[in-house]
């Protein structure tokens, strides 16, 4: 049942990318395909959502419990993407997606609430990523609205990818019931959440430095035209 779920997951994403192309056929690959990624980035953070905070069982003390049915269709809807995303990759020598964690959770029916919650984790920021991007092709990212949506993305990354993270890791790491190759899991998307962060901390300091610069030239330079005198306007 998990493997037909995945399948219709597939051609789902599928016919949705070429439907995307039939629509936008003035515009390239990447921009139809990073329709798709937003459109799985918002369904899968309300999908993880309802999983997690409201159909339970809670992933903080939870973890390592057998799958219900519909952490399996959430992780089934999932690495369905993930597959259509791994194809598109390689028709387009591009860095695939990592799908092992879904695949470990489907095949040993357990630690599906967990996984559903990193999903949300890793999701919440896809469809700020993703309206950035599109900003920048419209033209429009060097304005007030691509100053939030970064701003946005950078304190949903440290909440949600470092800070609730780590409370996700410790309990990883601490539960007995979770799989000692789901816990090496949890090692290595923690890490490189902070290899992540550190990045991210690292473009929020140039991005605001660099806006900063700008302010204070704006401002020298008003202060200059506001102090010049009356008839020697050129």
């Amino acid at each position: 049942m998990p493997a037909l779920e995945v399948i219709c997951s597939l051609i789902g994403w599928l016919c949705l990318y070429l439907l995307f192309c039939s629509t936008f056929s003035h515009r390239g690959p990447e921009w139809n395909c990073r329709l798709v990624t937003l459109t799985h980035g918002v369904i899968m953070v309300l999908l993880t959502a309802y999983v997690v905070f409201v159909d339970g069982p809670w992933p903080f003390t939870h973890a390592g419990t057998e799958n219900t049915d519909l952490q399996i269709f959430t992780l089934a809807v999932c690495l369905g993407y993930f597959f259509f995303d791994l194809g598109w990759c390689v028709c387009y020598r591009r860095m695939p997606a990592s799908i092992v964690g879904i695949l470990l959770a489907l095949l040993m029916g357990v630690s599906g609430c967990e996984t559903c919650g990193v999903i949300f984790g890793s999701e919440i920021t896809n469809p700020l990523l993703q309206s950035r991007w599109f900003l920048r092709q419209l033209g429009l990212y060097d304005s007030l609205l691509g100053d939030a949506v970064d701003l946005l993305f950078i304190l949903l990354f440290a909440m949600v990818r470092v800070g609730l993270g780590t409370v996700m890791f410790y309990c990883e790491l601490t539960l007995p019931r979770t799989l000692l190759i789901m816990k090496l899991g949890g090692v290595v998307m923690y890490l490189l959440a902070w290899v992540f962060m550190v990045d991210i901390a690292r473009f929020g300091y140039k991005k605001t430095t660099s806006k900063y610069r700008k302010w204070m030239v704006n401002r020298e330079l008003k202060e200059t035209s506001e102090e010049k005198p009356v008839g020697h306007e050129e």
